[in-house]
């Protein structure tokens, strides 16, 4: 294990140079004032065309090397924004600490935290190419857009007109063998209301349930996998105790991101003082029925139960009915795989948060497809689910998918390039994940857009870790594309 002070000396070592002193910076979603700044400042020292437009996204613009000049103009993009999500025993400040990094074998890992790989490799590699003094390339526009992992907004805030390039190139996808040349659209589903307790009978005891250890992810990219969610299997637990006894809920807390599939859910609950012995073995029955169904893609799932202070309140008894039942009715996972598209998610929901606390409940599903339509549809499904309970539910974030142009000269130029590489053949793929790609296309309808980047995993998640080796492929394989980028017509 390799500590973060040697990150610098990676090959390529200007690249990992930027990309750790970009993780120095704090930078989550919607708080991204000083990354933003640390952008600006960078394209000003370079005396390179530098502004912020009214939203927050930065453009820096650098002139074509000589003998480029004629060549069509590349936007190279990426989020400055990162998921700031950490292991429960980890203790760290995102809002004031720099990513802890180390080396591990071929990757580029974090202690205990997301890494933000995604997307600082792409950021560092646009700050190596704008500071580079003797890499070809034509005239190029550097778009750093914010906010991309919970809302898009810099993206969606993005004015037609200030770019004019023919060419977007996002560093923004994490499988090194991949073009990605489209992408599902989403909108945030949230569920608010009030409830009212009750006081519990004063002969009973309390006790926490924990769900943790679950592998979490991507909630596009890795809905697929068929991975555990916390919160529905914090409420198939309660649902399952409540069969054969009365368990009173204080609070339920799981959950975290949208974007993230759900690692953690607690939830504490009284029960009648003589029926404890035998909750507790039911709870722990039923732990591992759970763990050996999904002891495949979460191997290290813990289900524990243990006492606390008997709560003096708790859930009102019908909400208490309902709210179990309409959190385990939520649509979670894979809705519809395409039907055009072999092996890719089409709609999907991520019943990503929940929280039941001091009288109020707030509810956070990421409802994801590629066909519109039917990303209302289940985001209807949704609602109408909740308002059943009496919960109030509305839309928000929603943003378009990228539609796919495999026809696109640059999609051959990239593939016919990677086969001479590498002598494979690269993957043209569209994605079941928000990019930036469907928006930004909507005021720039004409530029010719793909997705491409190293080998990243765990993304969203403390696993998450760039593979050294996958950068090394990828960074030539961009600097080639860029030198042989066509002429103007």
């Amino acid at each position: 294990m390799i500590m973060s002070n040697t990150i610098e000396t990676l090959s390529p070592p200007e690249l990992w140079k930027h990309f750790a002193a970009l993780n120095a910076i704090p930078r989550a979603s919607k708080k991204e004032d000083r990354v933003i700044q640390f952008i600006l400042d960078f394209g000003e020292q370079l005396k390179l065309e530098t502004y912020k437009d009214e939203v927050g996204n930065v453009i820096i613009k650098k002139p074509a090397t000589p003998g480029m000049e004629n060549k069509q103009t590349v936007c190279l993009q990426s989020h400055l924004d990162m998921v700031h999500q950490k292991n429960a025993d980890t203790d760290f400040d995102f809002a004031t600490q720099g990513i802890n990094m180390f080396i591990e074998d071929d990757w580029v890992k974090a202690n205990g935290t997301t890494l933000g790989a995604d997307n600082g490799i792409g950021v560092a590699s646009i700050m190596t190419l704008l500071a580079s003094t003797d890499i070809p390339h034509p005239a190029l526009e550097a778009l750093f857009t914010i906010d991309e992992e919970t809302g898009m907004t810099g993206a969606l805030g993005l004015q037609g007109g200030l770019l004019e390039a023919d060419i977007l190139l996002n560093l923004d996808t994490e499988d090194d063998d991949e073009l990605t040349i489209g992408c599902a659209g989403g909108i945030d589903v949230t569920i608010g209301g009030n409830y009212k307790t009750e006081k519990v009978n004063p002969i009973s005891i309390g006790f926490r349930i924990t769900v943790k250890g679950l592998t979490g992810g991507h909630s596009g990219m890795d809905i697929y996998k068929g991975r555990g969610n916390a919160n529905k299997l914090i409420a198939r637990i309660l649902l399952s105790a409540a069969d054969k006894f009365e368990p009173r809920i204080k609070t339920i807390d799981g959950g975290g991101l949208r974007n993230a599939i759900p690692r953690e859910a607690f939830a504490e609950v009284a029960i009648h003082t003589g029926e404890s012995e035998d909750f507790t073995a039911l709870i722990s029955q039923e732990a591992e029925l759970i763990k050996k169904e999904y002891q495949s893609t979460d191997p290290n799932l813990s289900i524990s139960i243990e006492t606390i202070v008997t709560p003096e309140t708790v859930l009102e008894t019908a909400f208490q009915y309902n709210l179990l039942r309409t959190i385990a009715a939520c649509p979670n996972g894979i809705y519809r795989m395409s039907p055009a598209i072999n092996g890719l998610v089409q709609t999907s929901n991520n019943l990503a948060r929940v929280l039941v606390k001091d009288g109020e409940i707030s509810i956070l599903c990421l409802t994801r497809s590629s066909v519109d339509s039917e990303k209302m549809d289940l985001a209807k499904t949704i609602c109408y689910n909740f308002e059943l309970a009496g919960a109030k539910p509305s839309f928000g974030g929603s943003y378009p998918g990228w539609a796919p142009k495999p026809e696109a000269p640059i999609v051959k130029l990239m593939s016919d390039l990677y086969k001479e590489l590498f002598n494979a053949e690269a993957h043209v793929n569209a994605v079941h994940a928000g990019l930036e790609g469907g928006i930004l296309g909507t005021n720039y309808p004409k530029m010719q857009m793909v997705s491409f980047g190293p080998n990243i995993r765990g993304a969203h998640s403390p696993d998450e870790k760039v593979q050294i080796s996958s950068v090394q492929k990828y960074w030539p394989y961009l600097l080639e594309t860029l030198k042989r980028i066509p002429e103007r017509n």
